[in-house]
């Protein structure tokens, strides 16, 4: 229904305390592995940071979507707004993993049954394929890793595709006839040498017979660094994602084991007379010497093991004592600076350039660690800025300061040879660059320098990837190809680099013209404080437009039977300093009457807001659909979205743009006069907001107050999506809704996904068993069972028709077992799968009627569909007087 837009805050991994232990691991090895899952918590963390902490692999997952057609189990946040949430929560989990994220394309459309239809969702096979292959000749990994086995045993339709993309993947990573267009633009075929496919037990499994696996790893295993085994330290990450439910997970410490299959290899043979290996890298050398066998040039052979035995030296000393690892490390530096000497385009020249550039990162960060080195840059407010509110951002054209603090915790005086701060430029327009021809800063002491600079003009772009239809577009369209896989698109700039050196330790020399480019460095983003739930914490500066405009809602859902104006609400925030003003005016569709054409707007300080209503009368209405638009000229320039900060305190932060569009459904429904409708929230929905649009009277009745509330008030009470999983009151309060029913009223549960507690609960007034059968595919015919009940003539005539045009699934945990009291009244399947008949459940109870509904309305009301619209009608209906 919404076009949505996203702009991004640049995600870079950031150092847990623990990663002081993996960076010494890290140095000693070139192994890379990646890992393929569908959704955020597919991914098998304890096998992740085993292999990223553990063993000081670089490790990658890729991660198909981002969760958008999931459930919230947090709140009523859905489709890509979810997504926005969940790739948050898996950014934040990645930390404790220690693993690079990337993402496809796709997006999760819902539950799927088939990997068919979901290539077919997806636009085809080829779609994900080609982004996959594009990470692994990115990334170019040693072994790559499928989290699923490609087969039924995978249940899910995605979970199945993924393994089966990445199984074609392996081969054609390495085929520069599959998908030239990426070696046209740089990119070289990596052919990874092993892959792996998992579920070969069934999860959890902590044993498995010898010929469904390879290889079985111990990610219970204790690491000391860590405190704990790996599997457990994955959990605390895999805690962030709490919108999975996922925030209270705990798991005992004791053996967890994963096991895996080898399914190819470029390799000869390496497993055992059993069939087993004992390591995912059995057959492959990733020591640091072994690079010097890629190298023909047997002087730049030569720098690789001098700085493969300096390597070794450093770890040594740093056992005694890690400031003893500087000396080596600065001799590390020197060697592999300027590439090591690396010269040629061969596929194995290639390989050594890259771990090259790696290990010299590496080393960096490790000099950086053995020193205590530290860099901090937080913007502070322009001099011109006299609001109080927040500022999270900064707009193309301001002038604001950049304060850097340098911090020497070590025992040596360190000279700053450099203080570089990218994407900005200086008051008077030159780049800032500020050199320190400064004292060194001895140990335990502070530099600061604060830049003075303008945003250009220029910084602010279009965001990198959006949905034109997020309801039914399965595919994001991608405006930069560099783009395609990064967690959020383009990065911002802002990041400030010192340069410096180690006087009173003699620093080895590289070539004769890069003295600077061999010394230590360390960088650190711009950063600004930002208030989020939980707590104050620092989050990394985002450029954002100079206004945002806002319709809300953004989806509206309006009678064909209407005859006064729409009203159209519209809200207006400054992000600039000063005076400003504009003009806002609202596009509609032709012949429409807006009143007024326009409006003036005016501010007098950065973060004011205003509110302006228009008054829109649509010309004859007919179910369909119609837009609205809001656009602010001011300076030239027009404006025509709106933005917000989606942060958590154990998260990192993503500025959410949404156009600024009213999506208009227009309606051909009946409503009953005089109903009264209370509705009790469960996880959060949109249901009852789209009953008031079309002129329904609906109380929120919050579920701690249902004891006492007054229920003879109400001819219909609505539970929302999973009301008895999130609502403890409601639980408590259950007999008095049955004796509300069996007092006259209407009582309609939609679907609940906690089958035991709910089926434990007995929360029906007669038997029913509630189950997990679902119908994924929107389209699926639906009969209707009992076409003469009243439920399909009041107020609204049913017919076939009113189920076309569903989103995303027909519904979702429908009963499996029901007393004879029970009338069904719908029945529809999946392809090749059997009726089920417990979507829609109805029965009498003394003299009122309750309903059960697995359908989910809660997708197809606020997407305006108008079957479901005109159907959910005359279920709380249901009752009253015909």
């Amino acid at each position: 229904m919404r076009l949505l837009e996203f702009h991004n805050l640049p995600m870079r991994r950031i150092l847990l305390p623990f990663s002081r232990g993996n960076s010494r691991r890290t140095m000693q090895t070139t192994g890379r592995l990646m890992m393929v899952v569908a959704h955020p918590d597919d991914e098998d963390g304890g096998l992740l940071t085993l292999e990223s902490r553990g063993r000081g692999v670089q490790t990658l997952l890729l991660t198909l979507t981002r969760g958008e057609g999931g459930q919230n189990k947090t709140g009523d946040t859905f489709s890509d707004g979810l997504g926005i949430l969940r790739t948050l929560e898996l950014l934040a989990s990645d930390r404790y993993y220690g693993v690079e994220q990337r993402f496809t394309r796709v997006a999760d459309f819902g539950y799927s049954k088939t990997p068919e239809e979901t290539f077919q969702k997806w636009g085809g096979h080829d779609v994900p394929l080609a982004d996959i292959v594009r990470v692994i000749r990115e990334f170019r990994p040693d072994v790559l890793m499928a989290r699923f086995s490609g087969t039924e045993r995978d249940g899910h339709g995605h979970h199945q595709a993924s393994a089966i993309l990445t199984k074609e993947a392996f081969r054609a990573a390495g085929d520069p006839n599959r998908f030239p267009e990426q070696i046209k633009t740089g990119l070289q075929p990596w052919q990874p040498k092993k892959l792996y496919i998992g579920n070969v037990c069934g999860f959890g499994a902590s044993t498995c017979a010898d010929e469904n696996y390879t290889v079985k790893l111990n990610t219970g295993e204790e690491d000391p660094v860590l405190g704990m085994s790996y599997f457990q330290f994955a959990i605390e990450g895999l805690r962030h994602q709490e919108s999975q439910g996922l925030a209270d997970l705990k798991f005992p410490s004791g053996p967890r084991f994963a096991f895996y299959k080898l399914e190819d290899s470029v390799l000869s043979k390496t497993t055992d007379g059993s069939g087993h290996e004992k390591d995912l890298f059995d057959g492959i050398d990733t020591s640091v010497p072994g690079l010097a066998q890629h190298v023909a040039d047997s002087a730049a052979a030569s720098k690789i093991t001098q700085a493969a035995e300096k390597i070794s030296a450093a770890l040594h000393a740093a056992d005694t004592d890690a400031a003893s690892a500087i000396a080596p490390l600065l001799s590390v530096l020197a060697l592999l600076n300027g590439n090591a000497g690396i010269q040629g385009r061969s596929p194995d020249s290639r390989t050594a350039l890259i771990e090259v550039q790696d290990k010299e990162k590496q080393t960096r960060e490790a000099i950086n660690l053995a020193l205590n080195v530290g860099i901090k840059a937080s913007m502070t407010s322009p001099l011109s800025d006299v609001s109080q509110k927040e500022r999270t951002g900064i707009s193309p054209g301001q002038k604001f300061a950049i304060k850097v603090i340098f911090h020497n915790g070590s025992q040596h005086p360190l000279k700053l040879d450099a203080l570089v701060i990218d994407g900005m430029v200086s008051e008077n327009g030159m780049v800032a660059d500020q050199r320190a021809n400064q004292p060194p800063v001895a140990p335990g002491h502070d530099y600061e320098h604060t830049f003075k600079l303008q945003l250009p003009e220029t910084a602010f772009t279009k965001p990198g990837f959006h949905r034109n239809d997020p309801q039914r577009d399965s595919v994001y369209t991608v405006d930069q190809p560099q783009l395609i896989t990064l967690p959020f698109g383009a990065i911002f700039p802002a990041v400030v680099h010192a340069r410096y050196d180690v006087p009173d330790i003699a620093s080895p020399k590289g070539p004769a013209d890069s003295t600077s480019a061999n010394l230590p460095e360390i960088s650190a983003p711009v950063t600004v404080p930002v208030n989020a739930a939980g707590g104050t914490r620092n989050q990394e500066l985002a450029v954002i437009p100079a206004f945002s405009v806002a319709i809300e809602p953004g989806d509206q859902v309006v009678p064909a039977s209407i005859t006064a104006p729409i009203n159209i609400n519209v809200t207006v925030n400054s992000d600039l300093d000063g005076a400003q003003s504009g003009v806002l005016r609202l596009q509609a569709p032709s012949n429409s009457n807006i009143s007024p054409r326009q409006q003036p707007v005016s501010f007098s300080h950065r973060g004011e807001q205003k509110q302006f209503e228009f008054k829109v009368s649509l010309p004859a209405l007919k179910q369909g659909h119609a837009e609205l638009r809001a656009v602010l000229s001011s300076n030239g320039k027009e404006y025509s979205e709106s933005y917000a900060l989606v942060t958590r305190a154990d998260l990192g932060s993503f500025y959410y743009f949404q156009p600024a569009v009213q999506h208009i459904s227009i309606v051909d429904v009946n409503v009953p006069k005089g109903l009264s409708i209370g509705y009790i929230m469960g996880a959060g929905d949109d249901i009852p907001t789209v009953l008031q649009q079309i002129g329904m009277k609906v109380t929120s009745i919050p579920a701690d107050k249902l004891a006492t509330e007054n229920l003879t008030q109400y001819g219909t009470i609505v539970l929302g999506v999973r009301a008895y999983d999130t609502q403890k009151e409601l639980v408590a309060n259950n007999k008095k809704l049955l004796d509300f029913v069996s007092s006259g009223g209407t009582l309609i549960v939609q679907n609940n996904n906690s089958v035991g507690d709910f089926n434990g609960g007995h929360f029906t007034p007669y038997p029913a068993e509630l189950g997990r059968s679902r119908v994924s595919v929107e389209d699926a015919p639906v009969q209707i069972l009992a076409p003469d009940d009243p439920v399909f003539h009041y107020p609204n005539e049913i017919s076939q028709k009113d189920f076309d045009g569903w989103i995303q699934e027909r519904g979702l945990y429908f009963m499996t077992t029901w007393d004879d009291h029970f009338k069904p009244l719908l029945s529809c399947h999946d392809p090749n799968e059997s009726d089920q008949k417990g979507g829609l459940l109805l029965a009498k109870y003394g003299k009122g009627t309750y309903i059960y509904t697995g359908y989910a309305f809660f997708r197809q009301l606020p997407a305006g569909v108008p079957g479901a619209i005109r159907l959910f009608v005359n279920l709380v209906s249901a009752g009253s007087n015909h």
